[in-house]
């Protein structure tokens, strides 16, 4: 990041406003593209969720801590409070840093004190609190962590922060004393399948049941990872089946687990080539899959940016 403060991501309708390029649509990430733009569009935990927006309504909103496995929520949540919070002027009220690019004291020292410091004005925003976004704060160094904390103690009145990790406990118990935390667990299967249909109807897919069920089951509850799969599947196969998703990802088929389970148990070693062939086969279809989609990637997605 070279010192410099994350710019928030534009919302995808600001988008499709701002180019008259097809292109830019095309090429976004369906990660970004469907991203929840406001907390009632959050797929799952209503209840933090809930939590969160009743804070946030009767103007208390205390420094959070946001953590779990990756893809479940964090990051979309808070993004969605600073978007009720400050309406337009959320890039000038909100600071996002990504701790595990600058993981420095000097970044607290600079940065995100020079921010709290200053003095904000709400131009018409519901809130003159500004709010520092730290992402993958549990890559911070302990000395930068324990500057953090005195420097939420010193701006508490002018500035909230928000902490996002995937491992709370590498986040010091100072800097998890001063916040509310919120543990945001893995997204049920029920959660992730209805998400899933509702980016599928929206870009026209076609994904049969046995695909969307092999999605759901492959992403295990990481929502990121399930449209990331699924967006890749759709630019290898026109049809989106179980076995296209299996070979998109590098995974072996179920039906190939069980077959290899059955001959080991059944049969003698003299049928071990058939196995062999078998893998073989699998693994250079899946290796030129995924040439494809780098290649597209490179010279395609990047360039359109």
């Amino acid at each position: 990041m070279g010192g410099e403060a994350a710019p928030i991501p534009m919302d995808t309708d600001d988008v499709v406003m701002t180019t008259s390029d097809p292109r830019h649509v095309r090429s976004t990430p369906w990660v970004e593209k469907y991203r929840p733009q406001s907390l009632a569009d959050v797929a799952a935990h209503r209840d933090i969720v809930d939590t969160i927006d009743r804070l946030t309504s009767e103007n208390k909103l205390p420094h959070l801590l946001l953590y779990g496995p990756p893809g479940t929520g964090k990051t979309s949540t808070i993004l969605a409070v600073a978007r009720k919070i400050f309406g337009v002027q959320m890039h000038n009220m909100v600071l996002e840093l990504n701790a595990s690019d600058d993981r420095g004291i000097d970044v607290v020292r600079q940065q995100i004190q020079d921010f709290a410091s200053t003095q904000s004005f709400s131009f018409g925003a519901k809130s003159s609190v500004k709010l520092v976004l730290l992402d993958e704060a549990d890559a911070m160094t302990k000395d930068a962590q324990f500057a953090l904390r005195r420097v939420i103690e010193k701006y508490t009145k002018t500035t909230r922060f928000a902490l996002i990790c995937n491992h709370v406990n590498k986040v010091i118990p100072a800097l998890q004393s001063r916040c509310t935390r919120f543990r945001f667990a893995p997204l049920d299967a029920i959660h992730v399948s209805d998400r899933l249909k509702h980016v599928i109807a929206a870009e026209g897919l076609d994904v049969t049941d046995s695909g969307l069920a092999a999605l759901v089951r492959l992403c295990n509850g990481d929502m990121r990872k399930a449209l990331n799969i699924l967006q890749s599947t759709h630019m290898a196969s026109q049809q989106i089946t179980e076995e296209a998703v299996y070979l998109c990802t590098g995974n072996p088929l179920p039906k190939d687990i069980e077959k290899i389970t059955h001959w080991l148990l059944n049969e003698s070693f003299a049928n071990i080539e058939a196995i062999s062939s078998l893998l073989v086969a699998k693994l250079v279809i899946c290796l030129w899959i995924n040439m494809l989609i780098v290649s597209y990637v490179v010279f395609v997605l990047i360039p359109a940016v």
